[in-house]
């Protein structure tokens, strides 16, 4: 993991800006783009949130179906009875 050697303080209410490089080697653009957040020893990890396929974890071609996150592949395979 590399050091940007940024630092930010957390507000009164735990907030952070994240600076715009950052958001720009992310891609991250509007307001209501997600992060999803993980933990990993003393260290977070913000990381853009893309929704995966529930079976076969692909980020590509995904669209929602009663709530689940699915790929066309895996649509194509449940529609074909495989």
């Amino acid at each position: 993991m590399k050091s940007t050697g940024i630092v930010r303080p957390l507000d009164a209410v735990g907030r952070i800006v994240l600076p715009m490089e950052i958001r720009k080697k992310l891609g991250i653009t509007e307001r209501n783009d997600a992060l999803e957040i993980y933990t990993e020893g003393d260290k977070i990890i913000l990381k853009k949130y893309a929704p995966n396929c529930v079976f076969c974890g692909s980020e590509k071609d995904v669209i929602s179906f009663k709530g689940k996150n699915i790929c066309k592949k895996c649509r194509g395979e449940l529609e074909n009875g495989i």
